[in-house]
């Protein structure tokens, strides 16, 4: 059974960074392309960012670009959002996703991915 744990959410000021793991087990973590989206309370669940199973290419919600990064350690089969320069509009539950296909590309719909976490709350004070 494939299992996804979260950690590194928290309050921190505008301005401020946090970083965000997943750590991934129950499957082979290579063969995975990952994301993380994120939920604000009233809102739909929104993609963030993503990243192929090799690793090779990501993809960003224009919202985040230049500011987040997201990384993988398939070495660690865990995956690493990097946020920087964080905005109250960030505050949301962070959700960390598995995509199982085998795709070569990373995928940026709630659709598409077939594991979650049960998210990591980031609630960034003004």
């Amino acid at each position: 059974q494939v299992q996804l744990a979260e950690s590194g959410g928290g309050l921190v000021q505008a301005g401020g960074s946090l970083r965000l793991s997943c750590v991934v087990s129950g499957c082979t973590f290579s063969r995975c392309g990952m994301g993380w989206f994120r939920q604000a309370p009233g809102k739909e669940r929104e993609f963030v960012v993503a990243i192929s199973r090799s690793g090779g290419t990501t993809g960003y919600a224009d919202s985040v670009k230049g500011r987040f990064t997201i990384s993988r350690d398939n070495a660690k089969n865990t995956v690493y959002l990097q946020m920087n320069s964080l905005k109250p509009e960030d505050t949301a539950v962070y959700y960390c996703a598995a995509d199982v296909s085998w795709s070569t590309y990373y995928h940026t719909s709630v659709s598409e991915y077939d594991y979650w976490g049960q998210g990591t709350q980031v609630t960034v004070s003004s």
